[in-house]
């Protein structure tokens, strides 16, 4: 006789976290990857899912003002994290976009658009804490944002106009 009162179940924690500025609880087994929460609970798709082994930077959001590769982060490692996605980055200003998404549409910091969010997030973490980077910095910043339409121009310039623009 099979004793089922034994059989395992999946582990199945709550996980609680601020994404951009709104308290979620979400229940999240061990090997939910903050992508999907992103993602997938909640709804929030301006987070891109490209190679998922943290090399295109795609997915990057930052947790507590730090770039992090949601593909790479397990759910449970931002338990009680601040975490900013690209829906995020202009809340509290009203409508307007934020300097530094201002300065990738000025500049055509973009081709096809989707490595754009986390070249804006990865720029936007570097001048939080250096407002005056030099072009070693800036590109060792964005070194985790592949660019698959090569347009690594556009997106220095609006990196040097975002720097501008937070003078």
């Amino acid at each position: 006789m099979i004793d089922k009162t034994m059989e395992s179940k999946p582990a199945v924690n709550r996980l609680t976290l601020q994404v951009n500025g709104t308290d979620y609880e979400v229940e999240a087994p061990p090997s939910l990857r903050l992508l999907q929460v992103i993602r997938d609970h909640l709804g929030l798709t301006g987070t891109k899912r490209s190679c998922e082994i943290g090399r295109c930077g795609a997915c990057m959001v930052l947790a507590d003002g730090e770039p992090v590769n949601a593909c790479l982060t397990m759910a449970y490692q931002v338990q009680g994290k601040a975490i900013t996605t690209i829906e995020g980055l202009s809340a509290g200003e009203g409508e307007e976009l934020h300097p530094v998404q201002r300065a990738f549409l000025e500049e055509g910091g973009f081709q096809c658009g989707y490595c754009t969010p986390g070249m804006v997030l990865s720029t936007k973490a570097l001048l939080d804490r250096n407002p005056e980077p030099t072009e070693e910095e800036i590109e060792e910043a964005l070194s985790g944002n592949l660019c698959r339409c090569t347009g690594y121009g556009g997106i220095k310039r609006a990196v040097r106009r975002a720097i501008e623009l937070g003078r």
